[in-house]
């Protein structure tokens, strides 16, 4: 194993040895690599990094490192920086889980269940790249989750921005019997005064994050922004019952405008659990 102490140390690592994979905390690789799924040909550790465990500010927004651990997240000072991200960071397993597991890892082995990646969604964090020569760029993290913008060959998740817009956000989740503290619905809902919207993402009942945008645009149309930002419960929970529609829609009708059928009862469980969560989500930022 390779053990950078910078991050374009790191790069030029990955550069030298394409069949190399990055490692910090290993909770997912080792996982695979236990499992016999991934046989690395290489490893580069990149837990001597200091650059990047730690956070910035920067033009109002919070300039996370990569190496940033679950447990590091969870604390008080992260807290008042990003609550909904330092909740969600709580809720990511055991102790030892949480204390090895990085929020660059979260994000670059993708995994639905990871509960950092719905708050990170809704956001709309950045993610800074660190290339070879010393080269930086940004892409929104959707474009990374969709595939719309993958990694290239010796490329790392160096930082993650996100702004910082002392408003009420909140992240919940649901946890099944597929393993500790899995997720099998995790829903964050942001408020964003400044530009009167409502931001909401959905994890782990899809391969990424799902964003319920017309959801999120007729509960925006029901807050009173300079008032005091309320909603009736039918309110909230018929956002719950939007946001679950749109996430777990309903059978398409087969050919010829067949009878499509109803919802598998496992699905139509799943989608009253995303409502719920939505509507407790959407209460509590308002409160």
């Amino acid at each position: 194993m390779t053990l950078p102490g910078s991050l374009d140390e790191a790069v030029a690592a990955l550069t030298a040895m394409p069949a190399a994979v990055p490692v910090a905390g290993g909770t997912d690789l080792m996982a695979a690599v236990n499992s016999g799924l991934l046989r690395p040909a290489g490893l580069v550790g990149l837990g001597r990094i200091n650059e990047i465990r730690g956070w910035q500010y920067q033009d109002g927004h919070a300039l996370l490192g990569a190496g940033l651990t679950h447990a590091r997240m969870g604390r008080p000072d992260f807290a008042a920086l990003i609550p909904a991200l330092a909740t969600a960071a709580r809720a990511a397993g055991p102790p030892q889980i949480r204390n090895a597991g990085t929020l660059g890892g979260n994000i670059a082995s993708a995994a639905p269940t990871g509960d950092a990646l719905p708050v990170l969604a809704a956001l709309e964090a950045t993610l800074v790249i660190a290339g070879p020569g010393g080269g930086r760029r940004e892409i929104p993290i959707g474009h990374l989750l969709t595939g719309f913008d993958m990694l290239r060959p010796g490329e790392l998740i160096g930082y993650v921005r996100v702004p910082l817009l002392h408003a009420p956000q909140t992240f919940l989740k649901a946890t099944g019997r597929t393993g500790p503290g899995r997720a099998v619905a995790s829903v964050a809902v942001v408020l964003d005064p400044a530009r009167r919207n409502v931001r909401c993402a959905v994890g782990a009942v899809a391969p990424m994050p799902l964003r319920p945008l017309d959801a999120e645009r007729w509960v925006a149309s029901l807050i009173d922004w300079d008032g005091e930002r309320t909603l009736a419960p039918e309110a909230c929970a018929a956002f719950g019952d939007y946001v679950a529609a749109a996430c777990i829609p309903d059978p398409a009708p087969g050919p010829d405008g067949a009878d499509p059928g109803t919802l598998p009862p496992a699905a139509l469980h799943l989608r009253r659990t995303v409502a719920t969560l939505a509507r407790r989500a959407l209460g509590r930022a308002l409160a």
